[in-house]
């Protein structure tokens, strides 16, 4: 989600879920290679597995991107084909690119014979404007992948208007279509098939995973980070976690104080563990006394103690709770 899942934030992510891929916000090829790398590729070992999301539509310039991002350890590639804004669009590349699926093949087969054996994996739409039908789905999904030999389709199962609506009524005016995705994983048994779209609890993305591969949840995750400590036992049959938000969030406060010492400002930090106590008591005054206080010039990491202290003085006993403790809802 381009702004929103850097490092910091996918460091957080790690800190709830042990086992859940971990996507990079979209990069053009064109910053990589002209931009400030480490900006745009740096990122916490801590983070593993993690995929960059690329954005780009000239075989050329991905090849050279990914070589230069092979150096940083990245664990898979992904070609962004589904993304609707006008800057991606006057780039020409994101969901546009449905429209050429030729070229998103020669892009795909350029990323997968430079990749060498690590996972290539397509994000895309259903469709685009008027060309939402079943039928030109699976035909761009075929033309797409015939080459490339990729293994992974990632499919956000509404179409895209191209014109007309803003990027957030993309995500939520056109109709969901799960019936498509669910059909192409038939269709195309060989491919892993992720659903992504209007997914926001664990128990509809196990019953999601009756039909397709595996599940992507973005902004959902965002908003209530908290959504990914029941990952890795729902999914990964891992034994269930006793870990507390509490001790997330303190872990957190360590990265925040190690990142400000190497000159991080800290509310590039603490925009992403604002959502972390959603649902608890407290939750509210938490969240403005850091919104109010992490951005100035001198904010240290008392911002987040005192915001801590204002949690925990609306319920006394939230330190005694654990991920398991009915009576406070995953605290």
């Amino acid at each position: 989600m381009l702004d929103w899942t850097d490092r910091h934030c996918r460091y957080l992510f790690r800190l709830i879920s042990k086992k859940a891929i971990l996507y990079t916000e979209m990069v053009t090829a064109g910053a990589i290679i002209h931009g400030d790398r480490d900006r745009h590729l740096l990122f916490n070992q801590e983070e593993h597995p993690v995929a960059l999301q690329l954005g780009g539509s000239a075989p050329d310039e991905l090849v050279q991107a990914l070589k230069i991002a092979e150096s940083y350890g990245y664990d898979e590639y992904n070609l962004n084909c589904g993304c609707p804004s006008d800057r991606v669009q006057n780039g020409a590349f994101g969901a546009c690119m449905m429209l050429t699926p030729q070229l998103v093949s020669d892009c795909l087969k350029a990323m997968t014979d430079t990749s060498g054996k690590k996972n290539i994996s397509l994000k895309c739409r259903i469709g685009v404007d008027e060309q939402d039908s079943y039928e030109a789905f699976s035909q761009f999904i075929h033309l797409a992948t015939r080459d490339s030999q990729i293994e992974t389709v990632i499919v956000h199962a509404r179409k895209a208007w191209l014109k007309g609506l803003s990027p957030k009524q993309n995500r939520e005016i056109p109709p969901l279509h799960y019936d498509y995705v669910y059909q192409l994983k038939k269709d195309f048994p060989d491919l892993d098939i992720i659903i992504n779209g209007g997914i926001t609890n664990i128990a509809a993305g196990l019953a999601h995973l009756e039909y397709t591969d595996g599940v992507m949840v973005g902004r959902e995750a965002y908003q209530n980070p908290w959504l990914l400590d029941a990952v890795d036992t729902a999914f990964y049959q891992q034994p269930s976690s006793s870990k507390k938000r509490c001790e997330v969030y303190m872990q957190f406060m360590d990265y925040c104080e190690t990142e400000m010492s190497k000159g991080v400002k800290l509310h590039h930090m603490t925009r992403h563990v604002l959502n972390l106590f959603n649902g608890q008591a407290g939750a509210k005054q938490f969240r403005r006394h850091i919104s109010e206080n992490a951005w100035r010039e001198n904010a240290s990491l008392s911002v987040m103690q005192d915001a801590l202290n204002k949690l925990l003085a609306q319920k006394p006993s939230f330190t005694d709770t654990t991920s398991g403790n009915q009576n406070d809802q995953q605290t």
